[in-house]
């Protein structure tokens, strides 16, 4: 047997030692001691030397049976004298090693650095019915929340008619300019113009067939009965949705409405409920003047392209449009009214305190109000088509 000590002293001492037996057919290094940061300088220089010799031997075994104490830097000379070897080709084992030491030999040979376990990429069918499956679970999740603050509302609602003081009269006039007959002028311009685009195509098409006279009817079914509250409630959403959404959302950001509830106000009967009813009440008057501006599109149109006089265009109309189909696009106007308004208010409530969450809930109101609007009108379209009307 050959044995090298290492510079640190005696084997069994307290300070940190190495031998080395080459005599099996594996090169043996057996460290002994005390390998922590305050011993093992002596014996770092020839430790790096004895690792960049070439051993002899195809495999080396590091035996750790003889530490009686290592932390990171003796762990660090340790791997550093190993992956010495390795890079000559030589396999290294351990033996002797307990649990602690293993675990400190494994962190000092990465460095220290947790690895982030690897994990396969689903495919992509996993990925999508993934995808799916959560844009369920959140859409769930949001229909619970809006039911849940429709109660709300209407609870709030309710209390106002048993107690009429908690009322307000003013707020509620003043959304109803504000959300509603402010957003006069361009209802009447956009309905006006897109009940004249769907004459102008109508008779286009109707002409191949020397129908064009059916432009009329085209215009009063289709206006009257979708186009027109659709239009003016998809307006609606973009322009008093959206303010909802800023004006509570900023409220909250500012910690105004817990001022609020600290002086013992309900923010639902100050802010929410005359939002709510501002616009319950003013989309059918808008609807009503937009189907109005729509038609008489339509019959500029009639008049330019189709030489049809006034009087003729509103024969024509009362012959085309019955109450009903005047009535169902009123009939729609106040649910689609309540959906905006509710969703705009919730989203201005689900506001945190930044600016950032006032653009991000406000942007969320408006895609969430069109969507919800379109939903509703065709669950409406399907119901009217099975009753009959």
């Amino acid at each position: 047997m050959a044995d090298v000590a290492g510079a640190g002293g005696e084997r069994n001492g307290g300070r940190a030692s190495y031998t080395v037996d080459d005599s099996a057919g594996a090169l043996r290094f057996l460290p002994a001691g005390d390998w922590s940061v305050r011993s093992i300088l002596p014996i770092d220089k020839d430790l790096r030397a004895f690792a960049g010799r070439k051993p002899e031997r195809p495999e080396a075994v590091f035996d750790l049976s003889g530490l009686t104490r290592l932390d990171t830097a003796g762990a660090w000379l340790i791997d550093r004298t190993s992956a010495a070897f390795e890079a000559q080709g030589v396999k290294v084992r351990f033996e002797g090693l307990t649990d602690g030491y293993k675990l400190l030999l494994d962190k000092v040979s990465e460095g220290g650095v947790l690895k982030t376990p690897s994990h396969e990429r689903p495919s992509l069918y996993v990925e999508v019915v993934g995808h799916i499956g959560e844009v369920v679970s959140d859409m769930w999740v949001e229909a619970v929340a809006f039911v849940d603050f429709l109660g709300a509302v209407l609870a709030t609602i309710g209390r106002s008619i048993r107690q009429p003081s908690r009322f307000r009269l003013i707020p509620l006039v003043h959304h109803m300019q504000k959300a509603g007959f402010e957003a006069l002028p361009l209802i009447c311009l956009l309905t006006f113009l897109i009940g004249a685009v769907i004459a102008q195509q109508g008779a286009t098409q109707l002409r191949r067939f020397g129908a064009d006279v059916f432009t009329v009817n085209l215009v009063a079914i289709i206006f009257l009965r979708e186009v027109g509250i659709l239009l003016t409630a998809i307006i609606v959403a973009g322009r008093s949705g959206s303010a909802f959404t800023a004006e509570i959302g900023s409220m909250k950001m500012r910690e105004e409405i817990d001022a609020m509830r600290t002086l013992g106000l309900d923010p639902m009967d100050m802010l929410v409920v005359p939002r709510v009813l501002a616009l319950v009440l003013t989309l059918p008057l808008l609807t009503f003047i937009g189907d109005i501006m729509g038609l008489i599109g339509g019959g500029f149109v009639a008049a330019t392209q189709l030489d049809m006089s006034p009087g003729v265009y509103i024969e024509r109309l009362r012959g085309a449009a019955d109450f009903w189909t005047f009535g169902v696009g009123l009939l729609k106007a106040p649910f689609m009214a309540g959906v905006i308004a509710l969703v705009g208010c919730r989203a201005g409530l689900d506001v945190t305190g930044s600016a950032e969450s006032v653009g991000t809930q406000t942007t969320r109101s408006v895609v969430r109000s069109i969507f919800l609007v379109i939903i509703l009108d065709a669950l409406f379209a399907t119901f009217f088509t099975a009753v009959g009307i």
